[in-house]
């Protein structure tokens, strides 16, 4: 069951809504779990921080509990309000999943500092205190650390019937106060499940590489905007952008330069911090979360989605980092076929897009995975082996769960593609590329034109301006954009065995351009075999499986940021240059019979905002007269680089 708020105009009803769904998962709770007032009493609270904020804490105690009988704190903090408010109004469902429901905790929701109930004043991913020195004004400096650390000594000394140990969950937002909550953690926390989590701005949600996610601009009212006191009712309403009934395509097209968004957003805190800071400056490097994660204490369990448009960089970065810095966490992580928060709510038939994954797979994770390291932590013995994979991972090719010790493995070797200029993807050397080469050798061309910028979804030409198509565009079909002239394909032969890709996927391009700046998305693909059928649970009818071009993993590199994101450079026009960075991870098997596609374009509109390929100080404030067309060459020396598991 999915709510959205009601306040009024239905264009404005219809922008909430898509914002809400692309940021929060109201969960259906099954028929067979009891109502949540019969299980539970529900209790308020406005708990004191360290500086004398008071933050809404809405708590639900299950109605068994007694002295003989307690029960764990299952806690969340967010900045997306922990509806409904007042002690008799509850919730239609409790935690993160209705196993964990019935299965008794104290649960806890916490409206964080600024934001709905909560007293305070609201920043966006808070950055870390890095001195215990007072403020100025002589308040202690706080962060979500010391919120999160003061809100659990609080409960821990006025709740009743609790066995004196503490977990945090959250997914998105959520997901990075789960995480924060961790770092210089109380004592009675013992284990976290940041899911989805917001690890970088500049890297996801708001940006890809710092390449702006020009569809993030309909959620700003949202991260911009916070209540003058706190409130119990949504006050953005007025602050919403009215798209019309426009495509998504269109909507975004008609804009022009984003110095037009201003007219919606000129009294938008937030956006006015994203113009002002265009590279990776000390604003964005302070909210980074990474270099926080150092002496984790609590247990922590890591989940995302293969094809989450939003959150792909956080859990992965996260566990990396805690694999690194903080193995003494023991960090768990559970990567699935899903989007944002899809294994949040059983749909029955896992799909994606057109594609099939199979059946229950996110009950598989509630039950098999994430309840289980609950009841470890909070519940069993706390300590030890949990009996629980360190790592589990589906594989999007073979349609499997898949287990693992470590990501990768010691026994993964590279392989190494080159992006051949006669079209092909071989591991073969191209030939020469010295300067008496002939042009057709040597590299493969384009024209890039910012008027008419390649579409990141086939949807988004027929969708509202909403967030639906960019739910499905990360497994979506290619087709699309392998009939333009402006985005090259290169591809292997047939497979003649299955090839299985883990990890992390580098791309080392050469090129060069007739403009001053250029932005280059690379796409790896699974090209179907032409007899490939259709399964049976197939969302629309009219689409075809057979030579299906399946999106495993893309990302954007824009040229000015190829050294460095915080001192940005120009191109100079014809000269071949270098670049490379690498694509979020995969585990995704080419089967025999498929092929394997590398797609090379320029623009991938509107989820990325349009490069004007004319290098101006920030992009933000481009004028119409920036934005030029220019040729682009990808030289036969570019190359993709991958990891084969055995």
């Amino acid at each position: 069951m999915t709510r959205h708020l009601q306040i009024g105009k239905q264009s404005r009803l219809n922008a909430v809504f898509t914002v809400l769904l692309s940021l929060l998962w109201l969960r259906a709770t099954p028929a067979d779990t009891p109502p949540v007032r019969e299980q539970y009493q529900k209790f308020e609270y406005n708990v004191p921080m360290r500086d004398g904020v008071k933050l809404y804490t809405a708590v639900y105690v299950p109605r068994d509990a007694s002295a003989q009988r307690t029960y764990p704190l299952l806690m969340q903090r967010t900045c997306f309000g922990s509806a409904p408010y007042g002690p008799d109004q509850y919730r239609e469902d409790l935690g993160p999943s209705p196993t964990l429901q019935v299965d008794g905790y104290i649960f806890v929701y916490q409206d964080v500092r600024g934001r709905w109930a909560s007293e305070g004043r609201w920043t966006n991913m808070t950055p870390f205190v890095t001195s215990t020195k007072p403020l100025p004004n002589g308040q202690p400096p706080v962060d979500e650390s010391t919120d999160t650390y003061d809100t659990i000594d609080w409960l821990l000394r006025h709740l009743k019937h609790h066995n004196g140990r503490v977990g945090l969950w959250g997914a998105s937002y959520a997901g990075f106060y789960a995480m924060a909550g961790a770092v210089n953690a109380h004592p009675a926390l013992k284990a976290t499940s940041p899911q989805a989590p917001i690890a970088d701005f500049f890297r996801e949600d708001m940006h890809h590489n710092g390449a702006f996610t020009q569809l993030a601009l309909l959620a700003y009212p949202l991260f911009g905007e916070s209540p003058p006191r706190p409130t119990t009712k949504p006050w953005f309403a007025d602050a919403l952008i009215e798209t019309g009934t426009q495509t998504e395509f269109g909507w975004h097209k008609k804009l022009g330069p984003l110095t037009n968004a201003q007219r919606y957003l000129a009294r938008n805190t937030f956006w006015q911090q994203t113009v002002a800071h265009p590279n990776y400056d000390a604003f964005w490097q302070r909210r980074n979360l990474l270099p926080h994660l150092h002496q984790i204490r609590p247990a922590v369990l890591v989940v995302g989605g293969w094809f989450d448009a939003e959150n792909l960089y956080g859990p992965l970065s996260i566990y990396k980092t805690l694999a690194r810095h903080s193995p003494q966490a023991r960090p768990m992580l559970v990567m699935g076929p899903f989007g944002h928060r899809g294994w949040s709510q059983e749909t029955g038939h896992t799909l994606h897009n057109d594609l099939y994954f199979g059946d229950s797979l996110a009950t598989y994770y509630q039950r098999t995975l994430e309840a289980p390291f609950f009841h470890h932590y909070l519940k069993g013995a706390g300590d030890g082996q949990t009996g629980l994979p360190k790592i589990c991972l589906y594989d999007t090719g073979l349609k499997r769960w898949q287990a693992f010790d470590q990501w990768t493995l010691a026994t993964s070797r590279r392989l190494r593609w080159h992006l051949d200029p006669s079209g092909r993807l071989t591991t073969a050397f191209p030939g020469s590329t010295s300067d008496s080469a002939s042009d057709s050798v040597r590299f493969r061309e384009y024209v890039s034109d910012p008027a008419n910028p390649v579409p990141y979804s086939e949807a988004s030409l027929t969708a509202e301006p909403d967030f639906s198509a960019l739910f499905s565009y990360m497994s979506a079909d290619q087709r699309f954009a392998s009939a333009r002239p402006d985005v090259l394909t290169f591809q292997t032969d047939t497979l003649s065995d299955n090839l299985t890709v883990g990890g992390e996927i580098t791309v080392r391009l050469q090129v060069s351009s007739t403009g001053t700046d250029a932005d280059w998305v690379v796409k790896l693909i699974d090209v179907y075999p032409p007899n490939e059928p259709n399964h049976p649970y197939l969302p629309n009818p009219q689409t075809q499986l057979a030579n299906y071009q399946q999106l495993v993993r893309a990302d954007v590199q824009r040229s000015r940021f190829r050294r460095s994101f915080e001192k940005p450079e120009p191109l100079t026009p014809n000269r071949v240059t270098d670049v490379t960075f690498r694509l979020p991870d995969v585990l995704h098997t080419f089967k025999k019979g498929h092929r394997v596609m590398i797609q090379v374009q320029s623009s991938w509109f509107p989820l990325i905002d349009r490069n004007p390929q004319t290098f101006v100080n920030s992009i933000y404030k481009a004028k119409p007269t920036d934005f030029r067309s220019a040729r682009h060459r990808v030289y036969g020396r570019s190359a993709i680089e991958v990891t084969l598991l055995p």
